[in-house]
């Protein structure tokens, strides 16, 4: 699209610029992001907001903040870099050409629904790609391993921290709470964490990188409470397996509700909803068999819509 006061069209760079300063909130870390100057960074902002003819961002010492304009066109920028993307591959007919093997990380539960649609669109689509799917690959330590050239994509959730990586929304995950059917407060509709203050509590051990444990310590935290763990265990099959028999309670996210046969109550938490950003991780440099992947997970599960709540991650 051609915008009316400089003539010119808006730039790829442009829009990614954008993207990474709304996820960073932090000009010198967006720019590292993009591997460009914090001077050419800020060129970048500046020319899309000509072009816009309106501010994205509002800068101050000591914060910056999107706009209500900013906010808006988000979601947009977001499309627009998956559709382009998307088109470059077409336009390189990779059907049936592309061929190698790619390592793709998964924690459990939460991932696992999702496979099935990722494998067969895959066979249909690059039927030469040999898939590999990694399991126990915890939200926190898939970006790392996909660094150290162990994964070559990997489920994951924000903040990403590291640089050299791409990741697109996959999913906004619902913090909910999961006690055993026949909990005290297994009828309320829904729980305050205040009210969980004196019972057992089940979670990820900590040296697992677990942001679902991370939240659930933060959340508790804010409550006014240090949550008394009393069993650990390393994926959410058996958590919800340890509070079903009643062995405690745990923070967990919508994508695991599947789970659990009637033993289980999975209910929100009181007041906001919160929400984790469950995302895919893949390398900026990622070869072809990787990208057709990507390709495959961008047609079988669209962009999600940013939803009404507190994203804590």
């Amino acid at each position: 699209m051609v915008w009316p006061n400089d003539g010119g069209f808006v730039k790829l760079q442009e829009i990614n610029a954008f993207i990474a300063l709304a996820e960073e909130l932090h000009f010198t870390r967006a720019a590292e992001r993009l591997e460009v100057s914090q001077p050419q960074f800020s060129q970048l902002i500046r020319r899309l907001e000509n072009r816009f003819d309106t501010a994205l961002v509002e800068r101050t010492t000591r914060r910056v903040a999107l706009t209500t304009a900013g906010q808006a066109a988000l979601p947009h920028a977001r499309r627009a870099v998956q559709e382009i993307n998307l088109m470059y591959r077409s336009a390189h007919d990779l059907k049936g050409h592309v061929q190698g093997t790619v390592r793709l990380g998964y924690a459990g539960a939460s991932s696992r629904p999702s496979l099935p649609g990722i494998a067969r669109a895959v066979r249909e689509n690059s039927p030469g790609v040999d898939l590999h799917l990694r399991s126990m690959v915890y939200g926190a330590q898939g970006p790392g391993r996909v660094v150290s050239g162990d994964l070559d994509i990997s489920f994951s959730r924000r903040p990403l921290v590291h640089s050299g990586l791409i990741d697109r929304v996959f999913e906004y995950e619902e913090v909910l709470v999961a006690l055993p059917s026949d909990h005290r407060l297994a009828t309320s509709g829904s729980i305050d964490l205040h009210d969980l203050r004196d019972d057992s509590w089940v979670m990820f051990p900590g040296t697992y990188g677990s942001n679902v444990r991370d939240v659930g310590l933060q959340l508790t935290t804010e409550a006014g409470y240090t949550p008394k763990i009393v069993q650990e265990a390393p994926d959410s099959y058996t958590i919800l397996g340890l509070v079903a028999a009643g062995v405690g309670v745990t923070i967990t996210v919508s994508s695991v509700a599947h789970v659990g046969n009637g033993d289980l109550v999975f209910l929100p938490l009181a007041g906001t909803p919160r929400f984790l950003t469950a995302t895919v991780v893949w390398s900026a440099q990622a070869g072809q068999a990787t990208l057709a992947v990507i390709d495959a997970i961008n047609q079988t599960y669209p962009i999600p819509e940013e939803p009404e709540g507190i994203i804590v991650g």
